[in-house]
């Protein structure tokens, strides 16, 4: 292919209102049909604009994009400058702390992701015709990016497996996470997909959704059922989580009203009520494909609700819908007996010291063997009948788990 498919500018902008709505979510489209919501203007925007990404907060945008000859937007990618590892969910910090003392300087350094979000998701954005010649630009654009920065290293988390393979040719070291995904095969009903389970799991699902619901109501809000009331209290059962696990959280109350309102036909805010009074909840958001599960708090501990909340309803949820999947977020070996199966995630780094790469290089390769070993364990305990191993791609693998904190899921 002539380099002429090739951009002719690479530009940094510190806001992704240097961009553009409409030209962000034509690239955004084009990568993604089903219209992945956190690739979306609105979803990286509202993050901007409620101040949970800034310099402050230690996520220094630095959208990346490239540009033809003739000025028109060929691709872009959501980056930041990041003076920390937190709230990646792929986790380096063992990386940082063998480059510092080595005598290297670790951060700052670039990152291409949704930020405190875990989920899949094109992130080098461009249209599908020769989109290999795009993404090169991109790729070879953050390198350089790094390189006048003088920052240690370039990383991309949570892209599809054909951005993860193009990467490997321009010197990324690539490497596997895991999640667990639900998949849809044509359910007609809940009742349906726990017929595929054995008989033992069949019978815990059910006493769960039972218990789960004994003293509580829940109910499933998406679009305009979702009101303020609602926001406000999802972000008391957000904050009582993240003071419960982390001592911080990512997010504010205002980056909850404000996706809220720009993205409420996207959301599926899961509430359980008690005489009336929410206690418990479960934020999704949804393309026309997937449901992709994010957070989950309570005031209230109930049996089973947890489960209820974030893995039941949103089965129902895909299965009404006729989406193809739910994807749960980071974490989670419970997730496994409940119909969710593990799938891999991918990311890429490029580290701009040789002699730090090359080790690297070989521990992911360590780290691989680890993958496979994992995929024969968890194999042995799928939750479907015996000669029924559940719907999942073709190809897909089980993965190395090295997650040192969940999303609330």
């Amino acid at each position: 292919m002539p380099d002429e498919y090739l951009p002719t500018t690479v530009k940094l902008h510190a806001r992704i209102r240097e961009i553009g709505r409409e030209d962000w979510d034509t690239l955004a489209r084009a990568s993604d049909p089903a219209g992945n919501p956190f690739v979306s203007y609105d979803f990286l925007d509202a993050l901007e604009v409620t101040g949970c990404v800034d310099a402050r907060t230690g996520w220094l945008p630095r959208h990346i994009t490239a540009w033809d000859s003739d000025g028109a937007l060929v691709a872009a990618a959501p980056m930041y400058v990041k003076g920390h590892s937190y709230g990646e969910f792929v986790f380096d910090h063992a990386w940082a702390d063998a480059y510092e003392r080595s005598g290297g300087k670790y951060y700052p350094k670039l990152l291409c992701a949704v930020p405190f979000s875990p989920v899949p998701g094109p992130r080098l954005l461009t249209y599908p015709e020769n989109n290999a010649y795009r993404w090169k630009g991109l790729l070879l654009g953050m390198i350089e990016a790094a390189r006048k920065m003088e920052v240690s290293s370039v990383h991309i988390n949570f892209l599809p497996r054909d951005e993860w393979m193009q990467s490997r040719v321009y010197e990324y070291l690539v490497r596997e996470g895991r999640q667990f995904h639900w998949f849809n095969d044509g359910y007609d009903s809940f009742e349906h997909f726990l017929g595929t389970l054995s008989s033992r799991k069949r019978k815990n699902l059910r006493k769960e959704r039972e218990r789960a619901v004994e003293n509580v109501e829940v109910r499933r809000l998406t679009g305009t059922d979702i009101h303020p009331e609602h926001w406000d209290a999802f972000y008391r059962f957000y904050m009582n989580t993240t003071s419960r696990k982390w001592g911080s959280s990512y997010l504010n109350h205002a980056f909850f009203q404000e996706m809220g309102g720009r993205l409420a036909d996207r959301v599926l805010l899961v509430m359980a009520f008690r005489d009336g009074r929410p206690v418990a909840g479960a934020l999704n958001l949804f393309s026309d494909e997937a449901v992709f599960g994010r957070n989950w708090g309570c005031t209230e501990e109930h049996p089973f609700l947890h489960f209820e909340c974030c893995y039941y309803q949103a089965i129902d949820f895909a299965i009404e819908r006729g989406l193809k999947r739910v994807e749960a977020g980071a974490g989670g070996h419970h997730k496994l007996s409940r119909g969710y199966v593990p799938v891999p995630t991918y990311s890429t780094h490029w580290i701009a010291d040789e002699g730090f790469r090359d080790a690297l290089e070989r521990y992911l390769e360590i780290e691989r063997d680890k993958v496979g070993r994992e995929r024969h364990a968890l194999s042995t305990h799928a939750p479907f009948r015996k000669g029924n191993d559940g719907p999942a791609p073709d190809g897909w693998t089980y993965a190395e788990n090295d997650r040192e904190e969940d999303d609330g899921f």
